[in-house]
């Protein structure tokens, strides 16, 4: 039975791949033929070629700092609203706050940042508007959740002498909670960050704005040489932006 199983499961795994290719009528040959392999050749050869000049450095430029700014506004804003979310999350309100703002943070969450972008475009217009709340709506619900986790698992004496000597809510979360639990919130916060820079660059497609638009548009218009120069500006700011909130982590939260 178990020689039986071990050929049964990678015979299967193969049946089912076959059927999907049969399924999704995918046109192999035509994508291998000489043809196809000669016209991916000549469109892979032109992003080989980034346009450098100035007026499209100079627009790429722009786009990449409107990006930049939609991941941090949005991830700032996420950050404040999942920290009012994960308060009554994390039980410190009752059972009812409790189960609601569990429920508001699954909802924000299961939605992909570019669902809200496509709803946020059409509640706010094309640009980097509905790209910066389509971030903050998905985040907050991401960083609510690890915030309320981090909140319930939060030494408690701190806080409990300050009750004891008669502070309130407010004293106790400011002067009991929030000082050992800071570098732990700060370090989701910085790792969400660092996704959103990626998220914002895609957002674009949808009409977010920022870099993920003018790719779009390079793109459409078979504009090779333009879509390698914002792929490789895109390139660049993650990096530094990995840099960065691996600096800042060393420096504030680790220490």
């Amino acid at each position: 039975m178990r020689v039986l199983a071990r050929y049964l499961i990678p015979l299967s795994l193969l049946v089912a791949t076959a059927l999907s290719f049969a399924f999704l009528d995918m046109q192999t040959t035509a994508l291998f033929s000489p043809d196809g392999l000669s016209q991916m050749r000549d469109y892979a050869r032109g992003f080989l070629r980034p346009d450098l000049s100035a007026s499209h450095l100079r627009s790429v430029a722009w786009a990449a700092l409107e990006t930049l700014a939609m991941s941090a506004l949005g991830t700032l804003l996420a950050a404040l609203l999942g920290l009012a979310l994960a308060l009554p999350a994390s039980g410190r309100f009752g059972l009812a706050a409790r189960a609601l703002a569990r429920l508001i943070l699954n909802a924000l969450r299961a939605v992909p940042e570019l669902v809200w972008a496509a709803l946020m475009v059409l509640a706010a217009g094309l640009g980097p508007n509905a790209g910066t709340l389509a971030l903050a709506l998905h985040t907050a619900g991401v960083l609510g959740r690890l915030f309320a986790e981090a909140l319930e698992n939060a030494p408690r004496p701190p806080g409990e002498a300050l009750r004891l000597a008669g502070s309130g809510r407010i004293a106790v979360f400011c002067y009991g909670v929030l000082p050992g639990l800071w570098p732990q919130l700060l370090a989701y916060t910085l790792y969400r960050w660092e996704n959103n820079i990626r998220m914002a660059s895609v957002l674009g497609f949808v009409g977010a704005g920022g870099l993920g638009q003018m790719l779009y548009m390079s793109l459409s218009l078979f504009q090779e040489a333009q879509a390698s120069t914002v792929m490789l500006v895109m390139l660049l700011m993650v990096l530094a932006v990995d840099g960065l909130s691996g600096w800042a982590r060393q420096r504030w939260v680790r220490r």
